[in-house]
């Protein structure tokens, strides 16, 4: 079982960074895929991006591709989640979530533990 914390949300103008951080807890956290998601008010949590157990392979939303980056730091047991360029439509709770699976996913089904979320609001 993995715990996940999320942090490093905030306001930022559109056209600014932010980077947001998740820590995991346990010794198996290379085990793990893991991934971001997003949920804006009154619509469906969104797959964000996914990085694969050791790092090599990575995944995005055609609509934060080139702008978001993830990585993985598995010594430290953390994600992170670099997002520049910001859009008003990046607006939302972002959340940390952790897969069993070997390969990335980009659908929640696969995905077994996430954080509680961290609000990221850009301002147009």
């Amino acid at each position: 079982q993995v715990q996940l914390v999320e942090s490093g949300g905030g306001l930022v103008q559109a056209g600014g960074s932010l980077r947001l951080s998740c820590a995991a807890s346990g010794r198996t956290f290379s085990s793990y895929v893991m991934g971001w998601f997003r949920q804006a008010p009154g619509k469906a949590r969104e797959f964000v991006s996914s990085i694969s157990r050791s790092g090599g392979s990575t995944d995005y939303a055609d609509s934060v591709k080139g702008r978001f980056t993830i990585s993985r730091d598995n010594a430290k047991n953390m994600v992170y989640l670099q997002m520049d360029s910001m859009k008003p439509e990046d607006t939302a709770v972002y959340y940390c979530e952790a897969s069993g699976r070997m390969v990335i996913t980009t659908t929640r089904s696969g995905y077994d533990y996430w954080g509680q979320g961290t609000q990221v609001t850009v301002s147009s």
